[in-house]
């Protein structure tokens, strides 16, 4: 015998979670499976992110900014802090809070919206069904009209670097460090790589990157990319580009890692060795042979645009399908398919998905960037606004960095930005919904924005793009 719903979710990350409950919201019966397990054993959802990924990282960005601003910058602010120290443990258990506080919250909203959470492990079948097994090893057999595949991704391991106890460690690894490492290597200068070794070189680690490609954050608008790595070097953080990991060996308490670039061989050795060169989707046991469901060369779940695969009522979002491994990109096409799944004529505008590293400065950027535009010898204006002229930027001390927009040089729609500095993200975020609605660069030039805000170098920028710009000399057209 086996229970029937409308809706079975695999998966209860930011996809999988968000999924099942706009599918309950519209009325669908809905189930959600996720594995996960806390310290203490317990069954949570919010998969990666709320786990181990977006929100811990962040709660540590955040604490180890704060003591970098207090012990470095706060002198030009007249406050003179003595004497000051990071308490690590304490760090860390704030940040189990707030992982406790929200995957709680996902709970409660399964609750309040009437999803069924299932504690274990989901396979699916032929037939539209899934083979649920929980954590005692109990087997039974779920029914549904539609399911949602929704497993995310795991980071990529790599052979010259295998984990090995607490020296060589992925992500996830990188967030427990019980104590400041005095020498860090970073393999991976990405998202992941980045901010890790930012947390910790703001805590006083010597941190070295290796990063095997010969361009700096290569899918970043590469003027963005240029002032990143003068920050970053400013900082005190290496990024050694070019720089190919060929071994790894463990000593007692250090590694020594291996690696070829442009001189030939060279090696280093570290206290720690963060692995951080992306992930990959994660399928692991995840079908049965029969079910019509296939991967590409990747290992990615082969979808449509609306993320329907070829198996009928088998859907796909999320980290295991093409695009960016993004949890608003998996949340979003989360919510596509259950509207879709109610009748409702959903989609997603893969155009306008932004990204951002949290690092310090923060990056973000969304749509084409400069270096495309003029590899596919588009026609295009630009417009930039740089925070050392934002009377707020200037208040706050926090002046690096710029704000960058793109347009169609015939009609003006805005293609893209990129954003580094202060509250970059949220910034980038203001140009996104301005490109959701087909905005000019005009449109965005003419709206109001307070002052003093950092926002007012949005406006200048779009401003900047037609020659507008009141608070800086406009460039001359090309």
């Amino acid at each position: 015998m086996s229970d029937k719903f409308d809706v079975i979710v695999i998966g209860g990350g930011p996809g999988g979670y968000v999924a099942a409950i706009r599918c309950a919201q519209l009325g669908l019966k809905t189930a959600c499976i996720d594995k996960w397990l806390d310290e203490e054993g317990k069954g949570v959802f919010g998969g990666t992110c709320l786990n181990v990924g977006c929100i811990p990282s962040k709660a540590l960005l955040d604490s180890s900014h704060k003591y970098e601003e207090a012990k470095e910058h706060y002198d030009v602010h007249g406050i003179d802090v003595k004497d000051i120290s990071m308490d690590v443990s304490k760090m860390l258990e704030r940040k189990k809070g707030i992982v406790k506080q929200l995957t709680q919250g996902v709970r409660g909203l399964f609750q309040s919206n009437g999803v069924t959470p299932y504690e274990g492990l989901g396979k699916l079948l032929a037939g539209k069904k899934v083979e649920f097994t929980n954590h005692a090893g109990k087997t039974e057999t779920l029914e549904a009209e539609n399911i949602i595949i929704a497993t995310g991704s795991v980071p990529v391991e790599i052979p010259p670097a295998p984990l090995q106890d607490d020296i060589i460690v992925d992500s996830t690894g990188a967030l427990e460090f019980t104590e400041v490492p005095e020498r860090l290597g970073v393999i991976g200068a990405g998202v992941i790589g980045l901010e890790l070794g930012s947390v910790w070189n703001r805590l006083g680690s010597k941190v070295t990157v290796l990063e095997a490609q010969d361009k700096f954050l290569h899918l970043v608008d590469q003027q963005v990319a240029k002032e990143a790595a003068k920050q970053f070097k400013k900082q005190g953080m290496d990024v050694l580009l070019g720089a190919r990991v060929t071994g790894t060996e463990v000593k007692g308490k250090e590694v020594t890692v291996n690696y070829t670039d442009s001189e030939g061989e060279q090696s280093i050795t570290f206290d720690k060795l963060i692995v951080a060169v992306g992930r990959r989707p994660y399928t692991e046991n995840l079908f049965s042979a029969d079910t019509g469901v296939s991967l590409d060369e990747r290992g990615f779940v082969f979808v449509d645009d609306q993320c329907g695969t070829e198996a009928p009522g088998v859907w796909a979002i999320g980290d295991v399908v093409r695009g960016p491994m993004l949890a608003h990109k998996a949340s979003e096409e989360g919510v596509m398919v259950a509207e879709r799944i109610a009748g409702e004529k959903a989609q997603v505008n893969y155009e306008c998905i932004p990204s951002v590293i949290y690092t310090h400065p923060e990056i973000a950027w969304v749509g084409k960037s400069e270096d495309e535009l003029k590899a596919a010898g588009e026609k295009y204006n630009v417009g930039s606004f740089p925070f050392a002229a934002n009377g707020r930027a200037m208040a706050a001390n926090d002046t690096g960095g710029f704000v960058k927009i793109i347009a169609d040089a015939e009609t003006d729609r805005i293609l893209g930005a990129s954003v580094i500095g202060p509250s970059a993200g949220d910034l980038c975020q203001q140009v996104v919904i301005a490109m959701e609605f087909g905005s000019s660069a005009e449109d965005l030039g003419m709206m109001v924005f307070s002052h003093p805000t950092l926002s007012e170098s949005v406006h200048e920028a779009a401003l900047g793009v037609n020659n507008h710009a009141i608070h800086k000399a406009n460039r001359k057209r090309r």
